[in-house]
């Protein structure tokens, strides 16, 4: 086993018991890590009564996972899944930073962590020690003063066990903020001050289990691999092309919160009710002033396409925020009626140092305001609250009883989906109209209406087995290097692909020469990447306890998204339904799904997946 440390630390923090447990090479080589991996571990463990399992109980599982690339290739990540408490299925969810390189250089391939402890708490994984230590005194803490303390804490641990290492390099920590504890749907974990793993609510899962951070600490080397010259070579080649990628590098998707309004038609705006706009000073010049580390990557990273934003003066003189992204300049601004960078920059921060997610939390506010505009929600609703769009302050106290899970809050800290049935219950009115969301998960930012946006194909959300994750869109035909069996394997080998700068073809070069193990492109998206998306697809639609999936119906796109657009240079452009369903249906094909959408028994035997068979028919799919 080259590339792999070797070990798996199985975490149970009811019993506060820890193990090491491995997997054979054959499960790696079938499932690689990361993504595929978490959605094995998940099945073998929790797949007899997948629809009964809580996602934010005890029971499930959260992991915590690196792959074979990870710290190799330029730009490392870690994968964190479990039972998504947004979709119910499984979502691999990575987070870009050092934790990943290491946990490795800790002789830990990922965690495994189940149960709840009885109190606040963290796990310190230092080398081969790991200790489970008491968080009380950061639980309900915010996000920077979260990361201060163990930051501070963790240097003076390891500097009192390591003394003769001198000075010692901040660890890695993966934590949450008080949404996550409050265990709202729509929380992320937070690396860093503040990258986040956003899809599929694992803050919320974190909160649940009383788990407020993991720290971690290697001092050994990363594991050996097979070819050392070879990925030498190769990982000098990588590096000088995606360092060529200049504009990427000068703006990252920070230059995207105009582009995609003014230039694809595709940018949430007024929760969705248009998606153009023109306005200048929302541009990536205008962000630009406010970058004060315009360079910034993490662990191997050549690209440097982060960036990081202080106000120095004005109204909110003193904010800090790592970007924002794209998303975050979509979700925080356009899509609540905010169109100026100093605004946009502060309402980014107030998302991070809350532990929500940009796209979920951003979109469930926006939600608010619609409801709020149409006269759905009303100020005693809202707590008195006047939310029209552009009012700073009104969204910043909702966005306070969203993390609190107070009043109204309460509600729409379940997410679009839940919220709007919710909401929509206690109103009488049905509320599908104005949710923007894919299998309980509001769509990322970019809208497929125009056609002009990089995800233009009209199954890309519709069909992921991910909802509305922009990042694991489908498409037909599915092969190739765009489209959820790439994702799959980004996800799964565990790397940032935002520095990918090669084809998949020399990415699989790649992982032979850390692994050793043959990698060929039909291997992959014929066997390995199907047989991931077949056992996620399962668990999707099997999905429980308060929400399971209906192909027919759910396989679809937002109501919205068939609207027409009502403004720019592509008003009056919406989707074609005979074309959307033509496609659906060769995707089904392709991927070896029947007509209804299920994985055919032909397709999970060929890949070994008896056991997912017999739980359909078991679970009623087919007869």
């Amino acid at each position: 086993m080259r590339g792999y440390a070797g070990k798996y630390l199985d975490i149970d923090l009811s019993s506060r018991e820890i193990k090491e447990r491995s997997f054979p090479d054959r499960l790696l080589r079938d499932y690689v890590g990361g993504r595929g991996l978490a959605t094995r571990i998940l099945w073998n463990r929790l797949g007899k009564r997948w629809e009964e399992v809580d996602p934010l109980g005890p029971e499930n599982i959260l992991l915590m996972l690196t792959g074979p690339l990870t710290g190799y290739f330029p730009g490392t990540k870690i994968c964190v899944s479990g039972k998504s408490p947004q979709c119910n299925g499984v979502v691999g969810s990575t987070i870009a930073g050092e934790f990943g390189a290491d946990l490795k250089c800790a002789g830990c391939d990922g965690l495994i962590i189940s149960g709840r402890a009885e109190k606040p708490c963290y796990i310190m994984v230092l080398d081969d020690q790991v200790e489970i230590k008491d968080a009380s005194p950061i639980w309900g803490r915010q996000a920077r003063e979260t990361f201060r303390y163990l930051n501070k804490r963790s240097i003076d641990e390891i500097k009192a066990k390591r003394p003769t290492y001198g000075e010692v390099k901040d660890p890695s920590i993966l934590y949450i903020g008080p949404a996550g504890e409050n265990a709202t749907r729509v929380a992320v974990v937070l690396a860093k001050y503040s990258h986040a793993a956003g899809y599929g609510g694992y803050g919320g899962v974190m909160g649940s289990k009383n788990l407020k951070a993991v720290v971690a600490k290697g001092f050994g080397p990363l594991p050996e691999v097979d070819d050392p010259e070879s990925m030498a070579a190769m990982h000098k080649s990588m590096s000088a092309k995606a360092y060529e990628r200049e504009q990427w590098r000068r703006w990252g998707t920070g230059g995207g919160g105009y582009y995609f309004g003014a230039g694809s038609s595709s940018e949430p705006i007024r929760n969705w009710q248009e998606e153009w706009h023109d306005n200048e000073a929302y541009s990536g010049d205008e962000f630009d002033k406010f970058w004060v580390k315009k360079y910034w990557g993490d662990f191997g990273c050549p690209v440097t396409c982060l960036k990081l934003a202080v106000l120095r003066s004005g109204k909110y003189d003193g904010t800090i925020c790592d970007n924002p992204d794209y998303e975050l300049q979509a979700f925080e601004g356009t899509n609540l009626g905010i169109f100026d960078p100093e605004t946009n920059i502060h309402f980014a921060q107030l998302i991070n140092e809350a532990g929500l997610c940009g796209i979920q939390g951003g979109a469930v506010l926006g939600l608010a305001g619609e409801l709020y505009q149409r006269g759905i929600l009303t100020s005693d609703d809202l707590q008195g609250i006047d939310l029209r769009w552009g009012n700073v302050e009104a969204f910043e106290r909702l966005l306070r009883l969203v993390v609190k899970r107070e009043a109204i809050g309460d509600v729409l800290a379940q997410g679009v989906y839940r919220a709007a049935r919710e909401i929509g219950r206690r109103k009488g009115v049905d509320l599908t109209n104005y949710v923007v969301q894919e299998k309980g998960m509001a769509i990322g930012g970019h809208g497929i209406r125009s056609g002009k946006d990089y995800i233009s194909n009209p199954i890309g959300f519709a069909c992921s087995t991910q909802g509305g994750d922009h990042g694991s869109a489908a498409r037909f035909p599915p092969v190739g290097d765009f489209g959820e069996l790439s994702a799959i394997l980004h996800d799964s080998a565990v790397y940032c692909a935002f520095a990918k700068s090669v084809d998949n073809d020399e990415i699989f070069q790649f992982y032979t020469a850390i692994t050793g193990w043959e990698q060929t492109s039909e291997e992959w998206y014929n066997k390995k990447a199907l047989r991931i998306l077949q056992l996620q697809r399962a668990m999707l639609l099997l999905g429980g306890p308060d929400v399971n999936w209906k192909p027919k119906i759910d396989d679809d796109n937002p109501p919205r998204f068939w609207e027409p657009l009502p403004s720019g240079p592509y008003a009056g452009k919406t989707l074609n339904r005979v074309s959307f369903e033509r496609t659906r249906a060769r995707y089904y094909r392709a991927v070896g799904w029947d007509k209804n959408g299920v994985p055919t028994p032909e397709t999970l035997t060929s890949l070994g997946l008896h056991s997912v068979d017999s739980k359909l028919k078991e679970a009623g799919f087919r007869k």
